[in-house]
């Protein structure tokens, strides 16, 4: 029976002992930091933490033993966690049906000896085949599309896509295709690390939120993080992982890990993985994983807003070829009942619905009404004012207003400075 390995994350160097029945060696591992791990995750099932303890005739039979011991317990442990019920209601398989469903064996530690092996495997199965022996179309239920953006703490320097750290390796590393979480990984090349940064997870507004997410594919944003702690140089490393979610980073999930020694920090942040993705299933299936409701809009133009526009740009045309009789007329007119689009500095929502009620407040404005929308940045208010507009700028600055008066237009905003330059920009 061939076996094959198809851990691509692991390179293993095996050492045997030369002499000694009770001579056991620990396997080298080093692990490949390559970004394109080159296996499909969707298309397997995964097992992990399968201890084996196995012998033979010589080391290869012995981990040949070893190997098929993992796949028939693997095997249960599937079946148990995919239809619920203790593992031993699963089917009995042959070790040439199971070697036929069978895609990989991950060896998380080993210890080879001449006659034993012991271990601790994973083991994976191809979804389509295994599918009919579990009783499942091999189809399960997931999350809208979760783009993750791993934040990696050490000491007081937090680190996201800027730079390659471990954290973000191991999201690369991990499997997913099991889970019901439909994570969206980016690969960190081209503008990424200039989009997803560290910054970026504390930015409330949703519309840059929604642009990032369209570029990626995704429908929300998963925040797992990291504060990475090490006792010193070589020794105990303690790690403290948060998982969050959406634009407000609501939390799902805090625990800590420790290992040992640094050279054992892959393998705790692995398992932090694991976890993470244990959170953040309970979190789906009892409904707190719902994607944020604030991103799902489109971008569009407001058509009655333009047409109203068009019409007062039309209205100047013409009132510039009046006779200066007829423009005083108009003007009374004017007093009596005016129009005028007016900018407004929004950094957050609240600004929004603060300055609407302070502005129709404001003695003689008849109505106010957002017509253009800019969440950190200017607005644009429609408002219906008896009189003119220095006379509304007046009137806006007694209501506590920072206003700027520009070419047919004002600007106002809220606290204290000068926002931008003398002269507003144009609606």
């Amino acid at each position: 029976m061939h076996f094959v390995i198809r851990n691509l994350k692991k390179l293993l160097v095996l050492a045997l002992a030369g002499i000694g029945a009770t001579g056991i060696l620990l396997a080298q591992q080093t692990r490949d930091n390559s970004r394109d791990f080159g296996f499909d995750a969707g298309a397997s099932y995964e097992v992990t933490g399968i201890t084996v303890d196995a012998s033979g005739e010589d080391a290869e039979e012995a981990r040949r033993n070893a190997w098929e011991q993992a796949q028939r317990e693997g095997w249960r442990m599937l079946y148990a966690r995919v239809n619920g019920g203790p593992a031993s209601r699963a089917p009995n398989l042959s070790d040439s049906s199971l070697s036929a469903v069978v895609t990989g064996i991950i060896v998380e530690e080993e210890q080879i000896g001449p006659t034993r092996y012991v271990a601790r495997l994973g083991v994976m199965f191809d979804r389509a085949r295994v599918s009919r022996y579990l009783g499942v179309s091999g189809v399960i239920r997931r999350s809208p599309p979760m783009l993750v953006l791993p934040v990696q703490w050490v000491g007081s320097t937090p680190t996201s896509f800027e730079e390659r750290t471990p954290w973000e390796r191991a999201w690369l590393r991990f499997r997913s295709g099991e889970s019901p979480i439909d994570y969206v990984r980016a690969s960190g090349t081209g503008p990424t690390p200039l989009l997803l940064t560290v910054g970026q997870t504390g930015r409330p507004g949703r519309g840059w939120w929604r642009f990032l997410l369209d570029s990626y594919g995704a429908a929300d944003v998963v925040v797992p993080v990291v504060h990475l702690h090490y006792a010193y140089p070589g020794g105990p490393v303690y790690g403290r992982f948060v998982a969050y979610h959406g634009p407000d980073r609501r939390k799902i999930a805090q625990f800590s890990l420790r290992v040992r020694s640094s050279e054992s920090l892959d393998q705790l942040l692995d398992e932090g993985v694991r976890r993470i993705d244990a959170a953040y299933t309970q979190a789906l299936e009892d409904g707190r994983l719902r994607p944020d409701p604030s991103l799902n809009f489109e971008f569009g133009i407001d058509e009655e807003a333009l047409e109203e526009a068009l019409d007062e740009l039309q209205g100047s045309v013409a009132a510039a070829d009046t006779p200066p009789a007829e423009q005083a007329v108009n003007t009374e007119q004017a007093t009596a009942t005016g129009r005028y689009t007016i900018q407004v500095v929004t950094p957050d929502a609240n600004a929004v619905r603060n300055s609407e009620a302070l502005v129709r407040g404001t003695p003689g404005v008849r109505g106010a009404t957002t017509s253009s929308l800019a969440i950190g940045g200017v607005s644009l208010m429609e408002v219906n004012y008896i009189g003119d507009l220095d006379t509304l700028a007046s009137a806006l600055a007694a209501r506590g207003f920072q206003v700027q008066r520009g070419a047919g237009t004002l600007r106002i905003s809220r606290g204290g400075g000068s926002e931008g330059s003398d002269t507003p920009d144009g609606p």
